[in-house]
């Protein structure tokens, strides 16, 4: 009985001591949760943090369009945005950065908007205030440290 087990640890510390990668932190929730589930349109959000970790929501609507505030609001993830010349900007998401740092002026990491439509993502072209999401698209926010290359865009959302 002592020997499989030895092989098995064995087995997994020569995986670690070659390189194996570790897998990226994800959400494996198998059902995602939906505010207002029996509304007629349902769009998504996806929040990842600098670490890897991400969350997700549903949020239902009936209108043809919701906007980047209200489905914030009604996703029920903690944000704060603050009006900064002329528009909203997103500054904290689900505690990141940390309260006490949370909208000052950085230069160290900002949230990188984007905008998935069929699967696909694309950056923001308007601002938080303006984006406006139709039925079963996904508002998109990436923690990213600022300058270097071009932010990637959060996983994709799992759908109703």
């Amino acid at each position: 009985m002592g020997r499989p087990l030895i092989a098995a640890g064995l087995g997994t510390l020569l995986l670690v001591a070659c390189g194996a990668a570790p897998a990226a932190p994800r959400n494996d929730s198998s059902r995602i949760a939906c505010a207002d589930v029996a509304a007629p349109h349902h769009a998504y959000v996806v929040v990842q943090h600098m670490s890897g970790a991400w969350i997700e929501r549903c949020v239902g609507f009936g209108a043809a369009l919701i906007d980047g505030p209200t489905i914030m609001d009604r996703s029920g993830i903690q944000y704060e945005a603050r009006w900064v010349a002329g528009s909203r900007v997103v500054c904290q998401v689900d505690l990141e950065p940390r309260a006490d740092r949370a909208c000052e002026a950085s230069s160290q990491a900002y949230w990188a908007l984007f905008v998935e439509s069929k699967n696909r993502w694309s950056k923001a072209d308007a601002g938080f205030s303006q984006v406006g999401l139709r039925d079963r698209e996904t508002l998109g926010l990436r923690y990213v440290p600022a300058g270097g290359l071009p932010p990637l865009p959060p996983p994709l959302p799992h759908r109703l």
